[in-house]
């Protein structure tokens, strides 16, 4: 029986997972990933439902279930064809506050589930070697530095060298890049933006403001299609002019 292709977005209840799950669904059958159906059902609600929808629930703190958890998965007579992992944490926290519970679990979703489900996409015998395109959503501070963000910081650089390492492994059946996103409106950043002296600053400095998840979701499509056919290993910055604001 030949099985039904779909595109996998992590991460995809809230934010920018969202916003690209609600995009996508216009052009692929998807699987949207969380940690709550009650959310994932919300999200589903808002996709167009001309294509195949399915929920793949996984915990992915918890990374040695996550193989075994997508395998299982996999065996419903599906392929995933696209992958891009949208999950992701960020905790504040000065590196005299840090600690390895913070560490662990930032690099478990942040880094070493991304890099599990990459494995697992590329197997011929759980996903028929289906897999053409990857999509990491980083951010803009992989190639910068900020206080309180040595955890986040240095889990999205780890991101952007697996991105690396897998775009010249993978060539030329899978491509692979990322999407930096600078200060973007979802809940992972309202208690900053939340803070009007904070957002004020930050304003002050992003030539083109806030960005908002809309923007992130319009730079994975093209990713995702055959019009980046020729781009791999890039880091793809969407960040309103941040970081080349030499002034800020």
């Amino acid at each position: 029986m030949e099985k039904k292709q779909f595109v996998l977005v992590t991460g995809a209840t809230s934010g920018i997972g969202k916003e690209i799950a609600i995009q996508l669904s216009n052009d692929y059958n998807l699987v949207l990933h969380g940690r709550n159906l009650e959310k994932l059902n919300e999200v589903l609600s808002l996709c167009n439902k001309k294509n195949s929808m399915l929920t793949w629930l996984c915990n992915l703190e918890k990374i040695e279930e996550v193989e075994k958890s997508l395998e299982q998965f996999l065996s419903n007579s599906i392929e995933i064809i696209k992958f891009v992992h949208c999950a992701g944490i960020m905790k504040m926290a000065p590196l005299k506050m840090s600690n390895l519970d913070i560490l662990k679990q930032t690099f478990n979703i942040n880094v070493f589930a991304p890099n599990l489900i990459s494995k697992t996409l590329i197997s011929k015998k759980i996903n028929n070697s289906s897999l053409t395109s990857i999509v990491f959503i980083s951010s803009n501070i992989s190639n910068h530095g900020a206080k309180a963000m040595s955890a986040y910081g240095s889990s999205k650089s780890a991101l952007d060298g697996l991105m690396r390492s897998l775009a010249v492994e993978l060539a030329p059946k899978v491509r692979v890049n990322s999407v930096l996103p600078g200060a973007v409106e979802t809940s992972m950043t309202k208690d900053i933006l939340g803070n009007e002296e904070l957002k004020q600053r930050m304003l002050s400095v992003y030539p083109l403001g806030i960005g908002l998840p809309n923007d992130i979701s319009q730079a994975v499509s093209f990713l995702l299609s055959e019009n980046a056919r020729w781009i791999t290993g890039q880091q793809i910055t969407v960040d309103g002019g941040r970081t080349i604001n030499i002034t800020g």
